[in-house]
Order: structure tokens, then sequence, then C-alpha cells
């Protein structure tokens, strides 16, 4: 079972990273700036988690819908990537439930 403790959050974010990085890579071939885009987005998640860990309350939240906003992002990149067919849509489904599971903890977070 998961925990909403921001340290688990941030590794949830992490492991996320590790399982788009060849989606990533593939998209990234055929797309410079799609990939370029996907991996701020992404990497934003994770930092602005962590930015999180180490702020009061009000910058704490706002860290978190941050991270929130660029895990939307990264959704939608994924699938312009698909339509461009830059990646299979069967693909798709293992990082977006991880990256659902990570919202869901993230905006948890935000109502502490």
């Amino acid at each position: 079972m998961r925990t909403h403790l921001p340290q688990d959050v941030l590794e949830h974010a992490i492991q996320v990273i590790a399982l788009a990085r060849p989606l990533v890579e593939t998209i990234s071939r055929r797309d410079r700036d799609l990939g370029s885009q996907l991996r701020r987005a992404l990497s934003s998640v994770a930092l602005n988690i962590a930015e999180a860990l180490g702020t009061t309350a009000g910058n704490s939240r706002l860290r978190l819908e941050t991270a929130r906003g660029s895990l939307k992002e990264s959704l939608a990149a994924f699938r312009v990537a698909a339509a461009w067919g830059y990646v299979p849509a069967e693909a798709l489904p293992p990082v977006f439930e991880s990256l659902d599971a990570l919202g869901g903890r993230v905006f948890g977070l935000t109502r502490r």
C-alpha cells in the first residue's frame, strides 16, 4: 500500500520517469522538441514535489499544484506522440496508470 508521505510520492515520481524513459527516447528520435518538452514536464513533476518538501504550507501547496500541472502536460504529450504515430498507443497504458496513480497521490498531498 502506498502512503502519501512526500518522500514516497517523490520516489514514485522518479519511478515514473524510469518507466517512461524508453518511450521518451523513442519520441525524441522522431520529434526532438516534443521529447524535450516531455522530459522537462516529467522532471518538473519530481522536482516540484522535492521542492514542496522544503517549503512552508502555502508554498508547498503551490509546488504540488505545479507538479500536478506538469503531470497533466506529460499525459497530453504522450497522447500527442501517439497521435503523430511516434509511439504505439498500446505502449502507453502502463505509463498512464502510473502517472494517474501519482496524480492522485499528489492531489492527496495538496489537500492536507
